[in-house]
């Protein structure tokens, strides 16, 4: 018997496949030969119809052979085609000479013959009427082994006139390797022609496709496999990519693994591809008894176990027995898939249960049929194209979850888009409350402003006024500066409400616009410097009222106290500071602030009014005396840097 595809003739004989060609069957077998071939029309495979011809070509069912296997005496006897090596020796090789006669010439002198094998194998040579003919690899190198159904043109020279041909085919086999010699024809070129091309078409190509999707889908799951890490597509990865040295065995005559190497890959391949595809199944359906993979696990390991050691002890039926095993698997995972088809009504079960009995049908054939010999035996393996139903299922598995997916991502889309809309709803209702709240808010904080300012600058003012106009004998120059001080404050408080639009020259000048009249009726000159000053950060009506009154603190001193003729304000912009700042300086030529070993006189609380306002916006205030120069008499000099970027404290 074969290693893994079971052949007669120049096919390994396994139970996964062989050369195809027209086969004989018995009478008492011809019920069964009947739902095969009914199987194999399920599977769309069935075999090429002859070419049409005018004239029956002469088909050779016998031949007197020698046979020589290795170990024991050579034997000659006739031998009914198809002859299968293996059955005849199990786990031997050797050669055998086949003769066979010939009817007259197939044809006219003219016109030339042909030989069409169904099968034959490993290595071959071929004699006509004493001339050599053709040959498939060389004789006894086990590196070639005869694929296919070989087509051998007759010239017309060689053909005998009125009298018998005599056909001799040489062949070297090696143990395990499937040869045998199938029935072959005789006839004319021009009839068997066709029928070779028809045989190439639909067997020699039909493998060559099978092999190229099972690589493409066997890719396809892996990669799948790497992006989703899903034992789905890994499984049907493996399995896919196991069945091809199998396929490769059918096609290619020249392999350059040595036999018996190759067939023990070809055959522990072939029965992972069928343990897994079956592995395949109950993954799909998402089902299975932990016992039941546990024992498709232990048959894929039996069977990978006996397919070794049919080729290490040349025992042909270990192979046997491990390919029973794993028919036997697929048979028991049957009622799982039936359960899942009929009882909870899925599709893909249903599905999965037609390819699962077809492949177990055409599992059955082969092992029994081809491998066996059976019922007449078989010389067409039906498992490898029944296993390509599960291709289709796996490529329809793929679509369908692709569908699913793209509808998910659809339908999700639309619910973020949903959500999306309500959310933002949501924030434009709570961003309007929220505006309305700051707006009612900061009307708030600016009366609170407001009233502070009233009470703590015209409201003080006021009453001083009211404590000075309560004395018996009021001091007019008193009452008139107090008036004028509350002036100023409520003057100030109206400016704050103006918008500075973040200009502090704008500032400064409304402040000189207030004080002007003041300095000229006391005779005091102001000298005005005030640089170019970029807008600076936002500033708060509250910070400008500070700045102001820290000003105004400063001049009324100089008005009240200092006997100065001379006020010079100095305002710049230090970009090169760090960090850039407003640089105000403000100088008078006054006494100064005390004579030099005078007793410190006693002052109001203006000083650290100033000092305190300067804390509140961030700035620093230093007030020092101007030492007295040449011609210079001297006076005070007082200094505010406030960073531009820093707004004042709401308090």
């Amino acid at each position: 018997m074969s290693t893994t595809s079971p052949k007669p003739c120049s096919r390994r004989a396994t139970w996964a496949g062989c050369p195809e060609h027209p086969s004989t069957a018995t009478a008492s077998s011809s019920d069964l030969r009947f739902l095969f071939a009914l199987v194999a029309a399920l599977l769309l495979i069935a075999g090429p119809a002859a070419a049409s011809s005018t004239a029956t070509p002469y088909t050779v069912t016998s031949a007197e052979a020698r046979l020589e296997p290795d170990g024991l005496p050579a034997e000659e006897r006739q031998v009914q085609l198809p002859f299968r090596w293996d059955h005849a020796f199990p786990g031997r090789g050797g050669k055998a000479t086949y003769r066979i006669a010939l009817p007259a010439a197939a044809a006219p002198a003219s016109e030339p013959a042909a030989l069409l094998f169904a099968g034959v194998g490993n290595q071959v040579a071929i004699e006509f009427n004493g001339t050599p003919l053709a040959g498939f690899g060389t004789l006894g190198n086990p590196s070639y082994d005869t694929k296919g159904t070989p087509f051998v043109p007759v010239a017309a020279s060689l053909q005998r006139t009125g009298a018998a041909q005599e056909l001799v085919i040489r062949t070297t086999v090696q143990r395990q390797r499937g040869a045998a010699l199938a029935t072959l024809q005789y006839g004319t070129e021009r009839e068997l022609l066709p029928r070779y091309r028809a045989y190439q078409r639909w067997r020699h190509t039909s493998v060559i496709a099978n092999a190229a999707i099972l690589a493409l889908m066997g890719c396809l799951s892996g990669a799948l496999w790497l992006r989703q890490r899903h034992a789905l597509y890994g499984c049907f990865a493996l399995a896919a990519l196991s069945g091809l040295p199998h396929n490769v065995d059918r096609v290619r005559p020249d392999m350059n693994v040595p036999w018996p190497l190759w067939g023990v890959v070809v055959a522990v391949c072939y029965a992972l591809h069928i343990g897994l595809i079956t592995r395949f199944v109950l993954l799909v359906l998402q089902r299975g008894p932990a016992g039941l993979v546990r024992a498709l696990y232990a048959a894929m390991g039996i069977a990978v176990a006996s397919a070794i050691a049919s080729f290490v002890l040349a025992w042909p039926a270990l192979w046997t027995a491990g390919l029973v095993l794993l028919n036997l698997t697929g048979v028991a995972c049957l009622p799982v898939v039936a359960r899942s088809a009929w009882v909870e009504r899925r599709t893909i079960a249903m599905v999965l249960l037609l390819a699962g009995v077809l492949a177990i049908l055409a599992g059955m054939h082969d092992l029994l049929l081809v491998r066996m010999g059976f019922f007449g035996g078989s010389d067409t393996s039906q498992t490898p194209r029944a296993m390509f139903f599960f291709v289709l299922i796996l490529a329809g598995l793929v679509v369908d979850r692709y569908s699913r997916t793209v509808a998910d991502y659809g339908a999700l889309n639309a619910t973020l888009a949903e959500r999306v809309a309500e959310r933002e709803g949501q924030l434009r209702v709570a961003f309007d409350a929220l505006r309305l709240q700051q707006q009612e808010q900061a009307v708030l904080l600016e009366r609170q402003r407001i009233m502070r300012e009233i009470h703590d600058g015209v409201g003080s003012q006021l009453v001083g006024l009211l404590n000075v106009v309560t004395q018996p004998a009021p001091d007019r120059a008193v009452v008139e500066e107090h008036v004028k001080l509350a002036l100023d404050e409520m003057r100030m408080a109206v400016d704050s409400l103006q918008p500075t639009h973040d200009d502090l020259a704008t500032v400064l000048a409304t402040l000189r616009y207030r004080l002007q009249p003041r300095l000229d009726a006391a005779g005091i000159a102001l000298v005005w410097d005030v640089g170019v000053i970029p807008p600076v950060a936002p500033f708060s009506a509250q910070a400008a009222l500070q700045l102001q009154r820290i000003l105004l603190e400063a001049f009324t001193n100089v008005l009240k106290h200092a006997r100065a003729t001379r006020i010079v304000l100095h305002a710049r912009w230090q970009a090169e500071a760090q960090p850039p700042r407003v640089h105000i300086v403000l100088t008078d030529n006054g006494v100064g602030l005390r004579p030099a070993g005078a007793a410190p006189k006693t002052t109001g609380h203006g000083i650290a009014n100033m000092r305190a306002r300067a804390l509140s916006i961030g700035a620093r205030l230093e007030i020092a005396a101007v030492e007295q120069e040449e011609n210079t008499a001297g006076g005070t000099r007082i200094t505010l840097e406030w960073p531009g970027a820093i707004d004042c404290p709401q308090h």
